[in-house]
């Protein structure tokens, strides 16, 4: 692949790099993305709610039974591994190409793989709190304590108050130091690797606007709408992408 080869180079030229990452870096892993046809926006439920308004605020307060029957049925996934594309990022950054990874993703995956400095703008399910006494739960814990409860419902075992997952529903703003740390890495970046996302979800997906620098690569199996001021442009498996530039 030509653009392989650009990237390679670019990538050995570039010492500042930052990976903005989406869904799709994580369906390698097993994880389901959002929006693609076996998507969880477009998984049949059992019920007649949309999996859009069940992860929103409102539902979570008027609904947390619900709420938490899909929470940890479609969107936590204890067993998932990072994949290649995980590790190669993290193999970047301990080379000390890569500065930052800023994620879309709540699956704690880049930081498994090695990643150290993540910008998690959506939260993570790996960090759940109590909503009264703040004490703090990991994915697992949460899991287990949910279990204990008839509708499935995590509560705190300090307190017996409800159990919050640390991630950004919708209707609730991004946390404002994850912003700005998110939007001056990217200012300083002279390289930006966007991957496995379709640049649809704001306000995340306007960060790109922030970078100045040399290169601008999309690695994404669908188009996006910055595909036509991007340096490098690749549609592709992003798992394919790092075997040939491993090689």
């Amino acid at each position: 692949m030509e653009n392989i080869e650009k990237l390679k180079q670019a990538i050995d030229e570039c010492n500042n790099i930052v990976i903005f990452s989406g869904a799709g870096l994580s369906t390698n892993s097993g994880i389901p993305d959002f929006r693609s046809a076996d998507g969880i926006y477009n998984q049949k439920l059992d019920n007649h709610f949309r999996p859009e308004e069940i992860i929103s605020h409102s539902f979570f307060v008027k609904h947390p039974d619900i709420f938490y029957e899909f929470y940890f049925d479609k969107m936590v996934y204890l067993d998932a591994k990072p994949n290649n594309a995980h590790i190669y990022f993290a193999k970047l950054e301990k080379e000390g190409k890569v500065k930052a990874v800023v994620t879309q993703n709540i699956d704690n995956l880049h930081q498994m793989a090695g990643s150290k400095n993540v910008i998690e703008v959506h939260g993570s399910t790996d960090r759940n709190y109590c909503m009264r006494c703040h004490k703090k739960f990991n994915a697992k814990e949460a899991l287990e304590l949910s279990k204990k409860d008839k509708n499935h419902i995590p509560y705190c075992d300090k307190c017996g108050n409800m159990i919050k997952p640390d991630v950004v529903l919708y209707e609730e703003s991004l946390n404002e130091s994850d912003i700005e740390n998110a939007i001056e890495s990217i200012r300083r970046a002279d390289m930006l690797i966007v991957v496995g996302t379709s640049l649809t979800v704001y306000p995340a997906a306007g960060f790109v606007r922030y970078f100045n620098g040399k290169y601008l690569v999309l690695l994404n199996k669908s188009y996006t709408q910055y595909d036509d001021i991007a340096n490098i442009v690749i549609h592709d498996d992003i798992k394919k992408i790092v075997e040939e530039l491993n090689k």
